[in-house]
């Protein structure tokens, strides 16, 4: 599985009716791709996998494989109990998936030995490649996660946690134990704002929230980063550290805002389930300021090149 360029995590939309709301979603994503993302993540954390049933998280992956019609990986959310892990795993395999990011298991601490147990669990039972999502109460140490990048199946590390010092001794021992090639990648929210740092351990690739709802604004970073381009600050300072500040009042905002986001630009996703909950309408207006100043700069950005 070859993951090049910004990943794409498409949000789960919803009807009037609460149900996932399909047409919205193939729509959704098939903007998305025009904007030439490395892959589609689909049902993982800003698609509120937490908050769908075994049988709308297979949905979605179905509807996300038949959009992308192949153009680029489609990978599946997956996480919670082991038998639920395994219950989503295989349905993604057999809608089309090319990949499983595997998810924390849910309000659960444990060992190291159990983590490395989970994943081991995993990826015995189901056939298709895994990245562990490494965050929350999957916090990997440098042992267990070489361990677990040596596992039959396991092709990634996705980071979550932040910690670049335990981060790059990470990459060094995996590297130094996985002779094949090997995926890390930085998965933090607003992960832009870290890419530099990221970069600075020998993890280029990250998942991009605002790509989402802004991937005109997502892609010019790239493009602005990968060349040294100034306008990369600009796009920090006048778009990402705002939106980070808004993001970090609330927890969920960093769905709840992508959600808000893509209503502000016309496509209508529906409201985020509960326990998530709705911007106000002054932060929403925030929001489109903030969504105005970025297309703005990126706008300006397209016309220097």
């Amino acid at each position: 599985m070859n993951l090049e360029g910004i990943l794409f995590f498409p949000v789960t939309p919803f009807d009037r009716d609460g149900a996932v709301d399909h047409a919205a979603l193939a729509s959704h994503i098939g903007a998305g791709l025009e904007h030439g993302p490395g892959g589609v993540f689909a049902a993982c954390g800003t698609g509120e996998i937490h908050a769908l049933s075994n049988a709308e998280q297979a949905a979605v992956v179905r509807t996300a494989v038949e959009t992308a019609g192949g153009r680029v990986p489609v990978v599946a959310g997956a996480g919670g109990s082991l038998p639920t892990v395994v219950e989503q795993a295989r349905a993604a395999h057999e809608a089309g998936a090319e990949g499983v990011l595997l998810l924390p298991p849910y309000l659960v601490g444990a060992p190291q030995r159990g983590l490395v147990d989970y994943v081991r669990e995993v990826t015995r039972a189901v056939r298709l490649p895994v990245i562990v999502y490494q965050r929350s109460t999957m916090a990997l140490s440098v042992e267990s996660a070489a361990e677990i990048a040596a596992l039959p199946g396991v092709v990634g590390i996705k980071d979550g946690i932040g910690d670049l010092d335990r981060m790059r001794q990470i990459v060094l021992a995996v590297r130094g134990r996985v002779a094949g090639p090997f995926t890390f990648f930085n998965g933090l929210p607003t992960a832009e704002l870290t890419v530099h740092a990221y970069q600075g351990i020998g993890v280029d690739l990250y998942s991009s929230a605002a790509f989402a709802f802004v991937p005109e604004v997502a892609t010019a970073f790239y493009r602005a980063w990968r060349a040294g381009d100034p306008l990369a600050e600009e796009l920090l300072d006048a778009f990402y550290r705002p939106l980070a500040a808004l993001r970090d009042r609330t927890p969920g905002y960093a769905v709840s805002l992508v959600k808000t986001g893509l209503r502000i630009r016309g496509t209508d996703v529906g409201p985020v389930r509960p326990p998530f909950v709705e911007p106000s309408e002054a932060e929403a207006a925030e929001l489109e300021r903030i969504i105005g100043r970025g297309l703005e700069l990126a706008a300006a950005g397209e016309g220097r090149t």
